[in-house]
């Protein structure tokens, strides 16, 4: 989608460029009637001025981000949260915080009723629509606003990511328990909305066919993100007549592991005597429960500082914005919740 440029808005309001310009600076002299005229264009079109532009318009204090997460109740992005708000603390800039809640439709409406209000730029995790309409988005950028992505999206929409490699760093979780011995192994897949649903099933996929091994249909299991998918899909996979059980899970994110392990706990079965366990971001309370839990640690932090550096970066620049792909590392950390298998499961 072509971004609205001034030259649009004088062409379509029938005025020059130095007319709408003088409308935007709030010049007196322009008369009210094509004041009024350039500023249905401007509404029409959807114009916004560029960052360069817009500072000259703005009064000191004004500045603010907006920052879009899918789950509000979820401990990841907290930190991001936190990251983000530091960094944007320091270069004067306020973050509005909203939660889409998995709905494809809220997460376009808090773009739209942003941007309305004419936030300066966004920060979002966006919802991988199955109909990927991304229309919200390419309006950003028709619009001249500014934004950078925290997970990415299948289609043609270029723009700044900051990320980690969910494929590798799922991968290692994966072969970490390969490398224990384990050889009946599931994985408690995340949700369809999420392209890191999709990296880290791969990643899980790639451990095992390096070692030209299968990973059965069955073994992976579309759980979903939060605790009680966890642990509704824990009773399923583990529940009384199954045979040929697994010894090790990787999950999809810690909460879906904690939800997991209390629903092992609930057929009678120990972490990691019975079953190993693994989750992914590295949540704070993934440290402290019972059974610490062997997990990917995802710079969360690390994550909202520099995605809300690097769309500062963009405002400031008299240049348009250049998309980067930024992915920090992750890395597994080992605790109780991961042992060798010590005896095969029967059903």
């Amino acid at each position: 989608m072509k971004r609205t440029t001034i030259s649009d808005v004088a062409e379509r309001a029938g005025v020059s460029i130095a007319t709408v310009s003088g409308v935007l600076n709030g010049k007196t002299g322009v008369r009210e009637s094509t004041r009024a005229r350039v500023q249905a264009a401007i509404d029409a079109m959807g114009y916004r001025p560029v960052e360069a532009a817009r500072r000259r318009l703005q009064r000191p204090g004004e500045r603010t981000l907006a920052l879009i997460v899918k789950e509000i109740h979820n401990p990841y992005f907290a930190d991001i949260v936190i990251g983000a708000q530091e960094a944007a603390r320091e270069r004067g800039f306020h973050v509005v915080v909203m939660s889409s809640e998995q709905d494809v439709d809220l997460e376009r409406d808090a773009v739209r009723s942003l941007a309305a209000r004419d936030v300066d730029g966004f920060i979002i995790n966006p919802l991988l629509d199955d109909g990927a309409d991304l229309s919200h988005l390419f309006a950003l950028t028709h619009r001249n606003v500014p934004f950078v992505l925290l997970e990415g999206l299948r289609g043609i929409l270029q723009t700044t990511l900051v990320d980690v490699d969910n494929v590798g760093a799922a991968r290692e979780a994966t072969r970490h328990v390969i490398d224990l011995g384990h050889e009946r192994i599931a994985h408690l897949a995340g949700p369809e909305y999420s392209m890191h649903a999709a990296e880290r099933l791969e990643g899980v996929r790639r451990a095992f066919s390096e070692l030209r091994r299968d990973l059965p249909d069955r073994m992976v299991v579309h759980a979903g993100a939060s605790v009680e998918d966890g642990y509704r899909a824990g009773l399923d996979l583990f529940g009384p007549g199954r045979s040929g059980l697994p010894t090790a899970v990787t999950c999809y994110n810690d909460l879906v592991a904690i939800g997991l392990m209390g629903a092992l706990s609930h057929r009678g079965l120990r972490v990691p005597e019975d079953v190993s366990v693994v989750g992914y971001d590295d949540i704070r309370m993934a440290a402290y429960l019972p059974v610490p839990l062997t997990t990917v640690h995802v710079p969360k932090r690390d994550m909202g500082r520099l995605a809300a550096e690097l769309l500062i970066e963009q405002l400031d620049s008299a240049h348009p914005p250049r998309a980067e792909r930024v992915r920090l590392p992750a890395s597994l950390v080992v605790r109780a919740s991961t042992a060798p298998p010590r005896a095969a499961l029967t059903g």
